[in-house]
């Protein structure tokens, strides 16, 4: 009877969760089909409103509705914005006569150090225009604040805070949970400072690791102040003094009294200056126009361009199949649609990438090589371009970084986990038959022999030659110089600059016009690859993965979950061009 009932109950949840993913899926069609043709009524006078919150992605995610269910796996999905979006809005306010000016409302926005450089830059360049940019928050943090400081006026809560206090690396280390759950790394590399395998082998970093980080937070912390400080007027020093003090607990007259702010507000009372500032009398009047609504506002009429630039976005880890990430087939299937496209006249490469697999990046290498055959390329790097996002962009016609991209990290690993301990708490034995001596090779059940470590180490070393030798030829650099400057070693855009890994500084925009230059165009259009995923591709993909993960739950137990945590790190075995991942804040 007890088992008839944990059956009865597992059938009514499972037909519930049914009943419910479906009536998402007709929701989401009708909320598609009613937005399709949806355009926004622009008033005069209107503050264009940018929130600075929830994930930011290079290309925004389609979400045709509204809407957010907590608890259910869509949920990060549609709290998520577009970079993309962001840029075009703010561009696009710069020339519309109704928009007043640009009030940015300030929240946690998760990101990296060069997206906050394209905001920041396109913010400069939208107030060429006359128009004024205001920012208010609750909290600011050292991201959020970075962006408002070219704002004409930054305001703050009375009782609200800001976390200035410099920049922190702090990385995840593996080993103490692989050896609780009887879990042994093999691991395999080339290059001094190759930190991506430290994770698995150490509980600390590495004098080399902690060398290259200090230099590259550094030179991103001294980029931050120097922008700070022309915007702000108050000298690098003292910013220096300010953040070793920590402004988060500071009373926000501290914050007001050394310029980092310039006046506290309740939310309402922003509200009302911002009314006052767009000339209406009723703080009911103010019209505030959100991003994705502003981009529905129809364009003045232009004239058909058919020749295109196209820009194929790179996001994410490289992997040799999947759905989340840059996928190699994927990616080379683009390429080709760009390549044979004969109005595509030059192609932008965007680059936000730490690397993946290393058999993946050579394969999309081979497929970039092709295309810039055909036509220009020119490789835009967002927030990191490392390992196997280097190798993928080293031989464009053009690299242009951010001054904080994160970049370099030529080096190759091989990672993978011997499972013997593991298998033998959850009760699995496993025995073998074999013809030859070598038959078993990469059976993770058992300890690699010394024979088959040096065999990997061999393999490792070649792909480290070849990586080398891709990115010496593509960018027209001495071997020997090229392997002082690889190692392993992680770099900033600026400093990468400096050592000839790219060729100029700036942001997509700047990468757009010199593609169109190579192209020999100045009349064109943009277009996106690969295009955005509908938001029921979402919601399928984000279903399917919370379902294997209950599935592993139900089988594993109490020892799921250090796995999940090793799941949730994205740990790829296999042969890898990857740069570690860093917690920078």
């Amino acid at each position: 009877m007890k088992q008839f009932f944990k059956f009865t109950l597992a059938s009514f949840v499972g037909v519930i969760i049914a009943l419910l993913f479906f009536s998402l899926i007709i929701i989401s069609i009708a909320g598609a089909i009613s937005s399709t043709n949806r355009q926004y009524s622009l008033k005069e006078n209107s503050f264009l409103k940018i929130s600075l919150s929830g994930e930011l992605k290079e290309q925004s995610v389609e979400n045709p509705f509204n809407l957010t269910i907590p608890g259910l796996p869509i949920d990060t999905k549609m709290k998520s914005q577009g970079l993309d979006d962001i840029l075009s809005a703010i561009s696009k306010a710069k020339t519309n006569d109704q928009i007043k000016g640009i009030y940015i409302e300030v929240k946690t926005l998760s990101t990296g150090f060069s997206s906050i450089e394209e905001i920041r830059n396109a913010l400069i360049e939208f107030k060429e225009s006359g128009k004024k940019v205001y920012a208010y928050g609750d909290t600011y943090d050292q991201r959020e604040y970075y962006i408002c400081s070219v704002a004409d006026k930054i305001f703050i809560n009375p009782q609200g805070m800001m976390n200035f206090c410099g920049l922190a690396a702090t990385p995840v280390f593996y080993k103490g949970t692989l050896d609780k759950i009887g879990v042994k790394a093999e691991i395999f590399k080339v290059g001094t400072f190759k930190s991506a395998v430290e994770p698995y082998l150490n509980t600390k970093m590495s004098d080399a690791s902690r060398l290259q980080t200090k230099e590259y937070i550094g030179g991103i912390w001294r980029h931050l102040l120097k922008e700070i400080s022309a915007y702000r007027n108050i000298p690098m020093d003292e910013l220096n003094v300010l953040a070793n003090k920590n402004m988060l607990f500071q009373p926000t007259e501290e914050l007001i009294k050394n310029k980092l702010i310039d006046s506290h507000l309740y939310k309402s009372d922003m509200r009302a200056f911002l009314a006052k500032e767009s000339g209406v009398d009723d703080i009911n009047d103010l019209k505030l126009v959100s991003v994705s609504d502003f981009l529905t506002v129809p364009e003045k009429s232009t004239k058909f361009m058919q020749d295109k630039i196209a820009i194929l976005y790179a996001e994410g880890e490289i992997f040799d199949e999947g759905t989340e990430g840059i996928i190699r087939d994927d990616m080379i299937s683009e390429i080709e649609k760009i390549k044979k496209d004969e109005t595509i006249k030059a192609v932008v490469l965007r680059v936000n990438s730490p690397g993946g697999s290393a058999y993946a990046s050579e394969q999309i290498w081979k497929a970039i090589t092709d295309l810039k055959a055909v036509k220009p390329v020119v490789v835009s790097m967002g927030d990191y371009a490392a390992s196997g996002g280097y190798y993928i962009s080293c031989n464009a016609n053009k690299i242009i970084a951010s001054p904080n991209t994160i970049t370099g990290s030529i080096g190759i690993f091989g990672t993978f986990f011997i499972f013997d301990r593991l298998a033998d708490k959850v009760g699995l034995s496993f025995d073998v038959v074999k013809t030859n001596d070598m038959s078993d090779l990469g059976n993770l059940t058992r300890p690699m022999t010394e024979i088959e470590k040096h065999k990997i180490q061999n393999y490792i070393e070649k792909g480290y030659d070849l990586f080398v030798k891709r990115c010496s030829e593509g960018r027209k650099m001495d071997d020997q110089k090229l392997r002082k400057i690889a190692e392993g070693r992680v770099w900033t855009g600026e400093k990468a600059l400096e050592l000839g890994l790219v060729d100029e500084l700036g942001g997509i925009d700047h990468a757009i016009k010199v593609a169109a230059k190579l192209g020999k165009v100045k009349n064109y259009r943009m277009v996106s690859f690969p295009e955005k995923k509908n938001f029921m591709t979402q919601i399928i993909e984000e279903f399917e993965s919370k379902t294997k993960m209950h599935i592993a739950l139900s089988y594993f137990g109490e020892e799921y979950t250090p796995l999940l945590k090793l799941k949730e790190a994205k740990i790829q075995t296999g042969i890898l061009a990857r740069m570690e991942d860093m917690d920078i804040h």
